[in-house]
Parts: structure tokens; C-alpha cells; sequence
């Protein structure tokens, strides 16, 4: 038997294998969530709305909707309520988050670079963590549901499982394990085949944090830790419950944040063509006049005329490059689990900030590929509240936008963005 299928029937082929029901000889989770904790509800500690509103448009059409006509009693136990009230990783979601250890069956894991906040980090962990002996990545680009059904797509699927399923020699574990789709901008790709996530010839790059440049101006992503620490201080205005939709809107319509709404940094144009292709993190220093801060990175591309290249997003709108969520009470790291490039948080307790104090955290980036341009500018926005290309996936964060936010950057306190850039292959 195998397992397969896109979004919910990936989501339950991880939690099924984690019981390695001896019948299951192959899965094939297309844009699966790993971790419902991580990967679906609580975004670095921060509660992603998307979950709950799926839940309740759910709930209105069994009680409400055609649904109801014929079994008017569903949706009675108050699952909402379970997911908000265990808002540390507290060992309630265990059921249903993968167990890599236990999963050891053959498996093509397929993630797609646009799906951020719901799918991608799932595919791209059994990857790297699975028991399994027999494992494949692949990771496409567009919508949710486009390239499931594409006959390159379906082309995959059936070649995994002839060979696991029907026993067919057709050579498909004998290819690269990983099979990319490199992006060039605006939804242009070239598929590439690799040995191995990350890749091995990754160049992991530090992207300094140079705030010497007096507020409004943009700050520099530059090579060099700056040799003098600069503080820059930005509002974290209070804009109710779920304010975070309107000012991430008004970004999707104009491509600009609103005034004083975070810490945007750039490089200078680049004089060729740079590959960014893996998993991505940032090392801040922060501190706020409040308890507590958070922190949401949007990495984007910036061309020559200043405007976004953007990309079709997993839920058809556009989308920047990548993005990481952090709320800085949550930034006790797993040290067994944790990467340099790819920081694992524990959610298990909370380190509320003194006013004024610094700490330095980790961010995790989900992560992304993406061709820079000659010519263009790589940009990382840090903010208060969702930023551009967050309208489908938008988080709950109100209570902490309060007070200003600081970050620090140079001398002792080293803030910067690394990214995995790939060199040209010498093959």
C-alpha cells in the first residue's frame, strides 16, 4: 500500500508512518506539514491565523451550510480551543507531529518554494531528518494544487510508485535524490538535480547589519561586521486584534511599508548574477520597551527600478522571496536539534524581556531559492506585524505591539542575515 495525495492526505501520510503499519511500503506527501505546531499553528511562537480560520470555515459549513442537512451534530468537540490554549509546544500535538525517527519508509517528499507558512518546512525536515534509507526531495514552485496535477508532476508520483509498489526497475532511485526548481524571478525556473540538502558546495554567507545611517533611510546589508555598534529604534504601534491585515495590505498594493514600521536593510546592486538556495537564518540583537517583541523577516528581490520581483504564491497571490517569524520570548534554542543555518526552537517555556535588556536571538527562514539578478538588490525587511505578500498567511501579535522595538548591529553585536549562496557547478 502507499500513501499519497496533496495538503490534508499529505499532512496524515507523516502521522501515519510514525506507527509503521507494516502494509505502507511507500508515501508520497505533496505539500505536507510536518509539525502542527511549528509548521501550521504557532510560527515561532506566533499564532498563524490561517489555521483557525480554516477551522472555522469548517465549522460555519457543517453548522450552517449544505452540510449540515445531513449530519447537523458534527464539529461538537471545541478543537479551536485545544489549539489556542496550548500555545507552547507542551507535548499536546505529539500525535500529530512527525516522529523522524520512527519514520522509515520509502518516501518522495515534495515541497514547494511558495509555501511558506503552511507546507514547505514539513517537506524540507523529513528530508534532512527521516530514519528513512530510501528518501527523494522535490521541491516545484506556483500554486497549492497546479503542479500536482501537471504531467511532469504526475510523471514523478507514478515512477516512485511503480518501483516501491510494483516492484518495477525503473531506475528512479538510482537518479540525484533531489530534484529543485531553481528560481530566476517573476516565476521562471530551471530544474536542477542535486545529491544532497543543503547542498554540499554551499557557500553559507553572512549579510552584516550596518545601522550607521540615520532613521528613515534604508540600513546596508554589507560583508564586514560593522566595527562600532549603531541601535536603531522603530514604533511597534498598537493597531488591534487583527490589525496586522490592513497594514500588510496597504504593502501588497504599494510595495512600501508604512513609516517607522521596522528595520529595512539592502545591499548594493549586485555586479553578477547570485544564487540563493537552501535554508536561510538571522542573528539579531534586539530589545524592546515592552515584556516582549515580535520579529517578522521578509526577504525580497528588488530590481533595478526599485519595484518587487514577486512570485506566484502557494495560494495564487504574490509572494516575496522568504520569510521567518520569531516572538522573542520564545528564543531558547534546542541545542541538539539546532543548525547554524536552520535554528530549532523549543517553545517550551517563555523568556519575557526586561525593558531595555538585550538578547541576541535566532530566526528561521524558511527556506527558498531564488536567482538574484545582476544589477538587482537583496532585501530583508524586519518588522513589527506580517509584511508584504502575508495576506493568505497573516498572525495574531496584537498584545505585543506595543512600546518601540531596538536592534543593534556592529562591534559586540553582530546582527546579520546568512544565506546559502550557491556557486556555479563544475560539472
Amino acid at each position: 500500500m502507499g500513501g499519497g495525495g496533496i495538503s490534508y492526505f499529505a499532512i496524515n501520510q507523516w502521522f501515519v508512518a510514525n506507527h509503521q503499519p507494516p502494509s505502507l511500503a511507500a508515501i508520497i506527501p505533496w505539500e505536507g506539514f510536518a509539525d502542527l505546531y511549528r509548521d501550521a499553528l504557532f510560527h515561532g511562537g506566533l499564532l498563524s491565523l490561517f489555521m483557525p480560520n480554516w477551522y472555522m470555515a469548517h465549522l460555519m459549513h457543517h453548522l450552517v451550510g449544505r452540510a449540515s442537512r445531513h449530519n447537523p451534530n458534527a464539529w461538537q468537540t471545541n478543537t479551536l480551543h485545544f489549539w489556542l490554549q496550548n500555545n507552547l509546544d507542551s507535548g499536546a500535538f505529539r500525535g500529530a507531529q512527525a516522529q523522524w525517527d520512527k519514520v522509515t519508509v520509502p518516501m518522495l517528499s515534495v515541497g514547494n518554494w511558495s509555501g511558506m507558512g503552511l507546507h514547505l518546512r514539513g517537506n524540507t525536515e523529513a528530508f534532512m531528518r527521516a530514519a528513512s534509507p530510501h528518501k527523494k526531495l522535490r521541491i516545484h514552485a506556483g500554486t497549492h494544487v497546479h503542479p500536482f496535477y501537471t504531467e511532469e508532476g504526475r510523471r514523478d508520483q507514478l515512477r516512485f510508485f511503480d518501483c516501491w509498489l510494483k516492484g518495477i526497475d525503473n531506475g528512479v532511485m538510482d537518479e540525484p535524490p533531489v530534484k529543485l526548481a531553481i528560481r530566476k524571478g517573476a516565476d521562471r525556473i530551471e530544474w536542477r538535480y542535486e545529491q544532497e540538502w543543503p547542498l554540499k558546495r554551499t557557500q553559507w554567507t553572512r549579510f552584516y547589519f550596518d545601522l550607521s545611517k540615520s532613521a528613515p533611510e534604508l540600513a546596508e546589508l554589507v560583508p564586514s561586521n560593522p566595527a562600532v555598534c549603531h541601535p536603531r529604534t522603530y514604533a511597534a504601534t498598537r493597531l488591534g486584534s487583527m490589525g496586522s491585515t490592513s497594514a500588510a495590505s496597504s504593502q501588497v498594493m504599494t510595495g512600501l511599508p508604512p513609516p517607522g514600521m521596522g528595520v529595512f536593510l539592502e545591499t548594493p546592486p549586485l555586479p553578477h548574477d547570485v544564487e540563493v538556495t537552501g535554508p536561510v537564518a538571522a542573528v539579531l540583537w534586539v530589545s524592546s520597551s515592552s515584556e516582549d517583541m515580535d520579529l517578522f523577516l521578509t526577504i525580497r528581490n528588488i530590481a533595478p527600478d526599485g519595484s518587487d520581483v514577486l512570485e506566484t504564491g502557494q495560494q495564487g497571490s504574490p509572494v516575496p522571496v522568504a520569510k521567518g517569524w520569531l516572538r522573542v520570548s520564545h528564543r531558547e534554542l534546542d541545542g541538539k536539534l539546532s543548525l547554524p543555518y536552520r535554528p530549532y526552537h523549543r517553545h517550551q517555556r517563555r523568556f519575557y524581556l526586561k525593558p531595555g535588556e538585550i538578547v541576541e536571538v535566532q530566526v528561521e527562514i524558511w527556506p527558498t531559492s531564488m536567482v538574484f539578478k545582476k544589477g538587482h538588490r537583496i532585501r530583508l525587511d524586519v518588522q513589527p506585524r506580517d509584511g508584504i505578500g502575508s495576506t493568505n498567511y497573516m498572525h495574531y501579535h496584537a498584545d505585543y505591539n506595543v512600546g518601540t522595538n531596538t536592534i543593534y548591529a556592529g562591534g559586540d553585536k553582530e546582527s546579520y542575515l546568512l544565506l546559502p549562496i550557491i556557486p556555479e557547478r563544475k560539472d
